[in-house]
């Protein structure tokens, strides 16, 4: 029974297997038939969707090939536009081209029968000075033979003659330019100087033209002023001397070229402002007061002048010009101590002469008299002064030494000579007109540089205090014709070189030395 229902139970269980393996199987089935509905419907969808796409595709790429087409076309017109133009001109250069080398080729025949012309006539020319050379020669033996000089010799002899000529119009050139140059030397010279006074700069004029007067306080200002400006028109009326009432403080400024009525203005205002009594009537009286006491010390300065140089006899009037040298600079050197310096050199040089050495001092101490009036009086001071003298009764002596000192006349005596060096010397003295000692010598340096760069040039010296420049040369290199050349050369050069005052002599001294020795 057991073994029944155990081989029962199993033919149950594979029964029961085989039902779920059948039922599972026809499920499957199912499932596979309907997956394959699905994918037959996605794969025809794809399909759909991928032949819309290739459309797309297609109408797109189709697009993009007609606008390329397009631009490749417009692109390839504008090419051959362009190419068109380039060859276009290519043919025009090309014509042009082809005339200028048809051109060429006529001018190059033109040229070869020409240079044949010129060779045949080159080759005539070539006939014709052979044929003039043996004519020159023939004719040169014939002078040689009728003058019995040598070619070499007859060139020498025409050289020597036209040089000889030169020279000689030059030194004629000369004569008559450096005549013309003294003829109109006035006229130019006062050109110049207009020209240079216009032109120079203004703290050179205002340091010799003005003076400054210091005031307490500048309320002062006012009261000088005066109501409606009565009391500076006062005082300039009474003075003759411009005043100027600024912004500077604590001072005015009086501005004239009469240093002597500037002097006067200065010590007026100076008292009227210690006074305090400022108005017209006590200027005038100021001012008369002081034009006394500035005689009384230009007859002072003139008295010490004539004293110290032991000069007596002299005008009175005189004597006050000789003071008011006083207030009169030149190149900033103080006239009067320059007169007095040029009296005592002159009667030191006249002593070691055996001069009248009362006489040299005499006309030393008056040579630039004529400084104390120049600014009233027309002309050169040394003219100027050598009238004063005359009017005041000096001798013909004393009178000529002044008009010649710079030469405005001829010097005719020693004495001329001798005012003309003191002067020189103590004009050109460093220090006595602000030149530094450095510049002096660095001028004499330059002086005696210049001369020494010309050939033939064995020294030089720069004497005088520089108005003199004395070269010595060989003799055996620069002749006698040739050292006033030399001269006028180096002159020249200096004038171009340098900045001077007054003038430089230039002296070139030519001499030929024997040298012998003897022996034992």
């Amino acid at each position: 029974m057991k073994d029944l229902n155990f081989v029962l139970g199993i033919a149950t269980f594979i029964t029961g297997f085989l039902i779920a393996y059948i039922i599972k199987g026809r499920s499957m089935m199912q499932l596979s038939k309907a997956a394959e509905e699905e994918s037959a419907k996605i794969i025809e969808d794809s399909k759909r969707r991928a032949e819309t796409l290739l459309k797309e595709a297609s109408v797109e790429a189709k697009d993009r090939l007609f606008k390329m087409k397009s631009a490749f076309d417009a692109e390839t017109n504008e090419t051959r536009g362009e190419l068109k133009k380039l060859d276009k001109r290519l043919n025009q250069k090309i014509e042009k081209l082809d005339r200028k080398h048809d051109l060429f080729e006529k001018r190059e025949k033109d040229i070869i029968e020409k240079e044949k012309e010129i060779q045949k006539e080159a080759e005539t020319v070539d006939r014709d000075k052979h044929k003039y050379d043996q004519m020159i020669e023939e004719q040169k033996s014939q002078l040689e033979k009728i003058s019995g000089m040598t070619t070499d010799e007859a060139k020498d002899l025409l050289l020597k003659a036209m040089e000889n000529e030169a020279r000689h119009d030059g030194a004629k050139m000369i004569k008559r330019v450096t005549t013309e140059a003294k003829e109109t030397a006035d006229k130019e010279s006062k050109k110049i100087i207009a020209t240079a006074i216009q032109r120079y700069a203004g703290d050179f004029v205002a340091e010799r033209t003005v003076s400054v007067v210091p005031l307490p306080n500048d309320e002062m200002k006012g009261r000088i002023i005066g109501r409606e400006g009565r009391n500076i028109r006062a005082l300039e009326a009474e003075t003759g001397i411009d005043l100027i009432i600024d912004d500077t403080p604590e001072a005015v400024i009086l501005s004239g070229f009469n240093p002597v009525r500037r002097e006067v203005a200065r010590i007026s205002l100076l008292k009227l402002i210690a006074d305090g009594r400022i108005h017209p009537a006590r200027i005038e009286e100021v001012v008369r007061a002081v034009e006394k006491e500035v005689d009384q010390t230009i007859k002072e300065a003139g008295d010490q002048a004539a004293f110290d140089l032991g000069v007596h006899g002299i005008d009175p009037e005189l004597i006050m010009t000789i003071g008011r040298l006083k207030f009169r600079t030149s190149y900033a050197q103080n006239v009067l101590q320059h007169s007095v310096e040029v009296g005592f050199l002159c009667g030191i040089m006249a002593a070691e002469l055996g001069l009248n050495v009362k006489l040299a001092k005499r006309m030393g101490l008056l040579h630039d008299i004529g400084k104390a009036v120049d600014h009233e009086v027309e002309g050169p001071h040394a003219i100027i002064g050598a009238n004063l003298a005359k009017k005041y009764g000096e001798s013909p002596k004393i009178v000529q030494g002044i008009a010649a000192h710079h030469e405005d006349v001829p010097p005719v005596s020693v004495y001329d000579q001798l005012v003309q060096a003191a002067d020189s010397l103590s004009g050109a003295r460093p220090g006595a007109r602000k030149e530094l000692l450095e510049n002096y010598v660095k001028r004499l340096e330059e002086l005696e540089a210049i001369a020494n760069a010309y050939d033939g040039v064995e020294n030089s010296y720069a004497i005088q205090a520089g108005r003199e420049l004395r070269v010595i040369v060989e003799g055996n290199i620069v002749k006698d014709e040739d050292a006033v050349m030399l001269s006028r050369d180096i002159a020249k050069k200096i004038e171009e070189t340098l900045t001077f005052p007054g003038q430089i002599k230039v002296i070139v001294i030519r001499e030929t030395r024997a040298v012998g020795y003897a022996n034992k």
